[in-house]
């Protein structure tokens, strides 16, 4: 039998109270940041309880679909829709693990008519990044609504709502922005208010209705329920650093780090598994040679910044973690340090020495341009 670990205490005091007449500048803010004037939700919860509540409010018997799946995220997503009661069509990556071409969505708009077009922007899964504006501008195109999953883009890719045409669309603060992962936010059109269930017989924290009716609708002061004081303190110091370093900094800031841990890992094992405009600034997936495995090559690492991926191609990449703190030049070399070690471990000849060289050079580069 396993034993459990000893109890322990933390006297710590109680945590004073989020002010009921803080809430609404935190949505404020969270929507200059997504570059959108629409409505904003604050949800008591990880962003994967958002976007559950985004499917069970817009899915309905009857309401048609195209679900862009190109990882785990985008399937749950799916399968919450289904449950909710919509047609749900899927169309995935050109392979496993890659980004869907716009190609293959508008040969997929050409063959029905849908009510709402909904995609992961950028993955963590496998470090790739779907091209969102083309995609938006098929979508506009069709007359449908747009949802997207932004939790792992914003902050380290461009976003800007509005100017795109996303209906809906569902952030995190624990990627890019580097804050706590227990609470989230939902941005909601007019356009999509109206295709949104109703409020429910009681309150529910899956219901876009009810957070409308019961927060929006009243004022925008306190939440209903008990709100974690803990976790939107967090959200309003994280939100209060971005604010002081920059949105386009932070961008910029993972762009590099990007751009080193892209050039490290191609100079390792000479293999890359998508070109820089397909690649999520978050994470670097580095394609493994034929007869390495991710679990082979991770036997021989430890602690957890090089992981591999997820979904049907996790085993065949390795992915890099460069996210909100750790989009530093000194975490990148550290994990190319690690992961040649590693290769080499597994059989593997990695040339650390030249990753680490081409990682700097790139960091240089990166900020020129």
């Amino acid at each position: 039998m396993t034993a459990l670990p000893a109890p322990f205490w933390l006297p710590l005091p109680d945590a004073p109270d989020f002010p009921a007449e803080g809430f609404a500048p935190l949505a404020d803010a969270i929507g200059r940041l997504m570059g959108t004037r629409n409505d904003v939700l604050l949800v008591q919860g990880e962003a994967m309880v958002a976007l559950e509540a985004v499917a069970s409010s817009i899915g309905a018997p009857g309401r048609k679909v195209l679900n862009i799946a190109t990882s785990p995220y985008g399937q749950w997503f799916g399968a919450w829709l289904r449950r909710a009661g919509a047609k749900v069509t899927e169309i995935a990556g050109r392979a496993p693990g890659r980004p869907v071409a716009a190609a293959a969505v508008a040969e997929a708009l050409a063959t029905d008519r849908f009510d709402l077009v909904a995609l992961v922007h950028a993955e963590s899964a496998t470090g790739i990044l779907n091209p969102l504006a083309e995609i938006a501008d098929l979508t506009r195109a069709h007359g449908a609504l747009l949802a997207v999953d932004a939790v792992a883009s914003l902050g380290g890719h461009p976003l800007a709502l509005d100017a795109l045409g996303v209906d809906i669309a569902v952030m995190g603060p624990q990627k890019a922005l580097g804050g706590p992962a227990g609470t989230s936010a939902i941005a909601v059109s007019p356009a999509a208010w109206e295709r949104i269930a109703p409020p429910g017989a009681a309150p529910s924290i899956l219901s876009l209705g009810d957070l409308r009716a019961h927060w929006l609708e009243t004022g925008r002061g306190a939440l209903p329920g008990t709100p974690s004081a803990l976790e939107f303190h967090a959200l309003a110091q994280t939100l209060a650093r971005v604010e002081a370093e920059g949105l386009e900094a932070i961008r910029t800031r993972h762009a590099r780090a990007a751009a080193a841990a892209r050039a490290g890992a191609r100079a390792l094992t000479g293999t890359e598994w998508v070109p820089p405009a397909e690649a999520s600034a978050l994470v670097t997936a580095l394609a493994l040679p034929d007869g390495l495995s991710a679990a082979g090559v991770l036997a021989h690492v430890a602690g957890d910044t090089l992981s591999a991926g997820t979904g049907a191609a996790g085993a065949r990449v390795i992915r890099l973690n460069h996210t909100g703190p750790r989009a530093r030049l000194d975490n990148v070399l550290g994990d190319l340090v690690r992961l040649g070690a590693a290769l080499a471990a597994a059989g593997w000849p990695a040339p650390t020495g030249q990753a680490l060289a081409a990682a700097e050079t790139a960091f240089r580069e990166a900020a020129k341009a």
